[in-house]
């Protein structure tokens, strides 16, 4: 019989070392939708996401920030994970206002958020309770 010890498996090391996700907390100030750029294109960076899809995927963590600044309720959190060819970003807040798209007039200075989300994102959405709003962005063809 062999000893009750737990020792990660070589496939369980493999998969931590891959892993690519990261979750950070922010609060509702608006200078950390900057923070949250920079960590955001840090991590890119750190898994070889080059080009296009790093610069949407940005945009994206940006106006998903923005929204849970501006609209939330207390604290934030982003959640960004790379798999594959996609990278899926999800921004929660402890408001129960789902996010949506509004029209917004030539002469306003906001509301074009979300229609930019929609613009770049694959697919995109709210969960059931309305608290997180996700995004999945695709590598063009062959490139990540």
């Amino acid at each position: 019989m062999r000893p009750a010890t737990s020792f990660p498996s070589p496939a369980a090391k493999r998969l931590q070392r891959t892993s690519r996700v990261f979750d950070v907390a922010f609060t509702p100030d608006p200078v950390r939708v900057g923070h949250m750029r920079r960590i955001t294109r840090a991590f890119l960076r750190q898994w070889n996401v080059h080009g296009p899809l790093t610069e949407n995927v940005v945009l994206v963590v940006s106006e998903l920030v923005t929204n849970a600044v501006e609209h939330g309720k207390g604290d934030g959190r982003l959640r960004v994970r790379h798999r594959d060819e996609e990278v899926r970003i999800e921004v929660t807040d402890s408001s129960p206002t789902p996010a949506r798209m509004r029209p917004a007039g030539h002469d306003d200075e906001s509301g074009r958020g979300l229609f930019l989300v929609a613009e770049l994102a694959w697919t995109w959405g709210v969960s059931n309770d309305g608290t997180t709003t996700w995004a999945i962005l695709r590598a063009p063809e062959g490139r990540s």
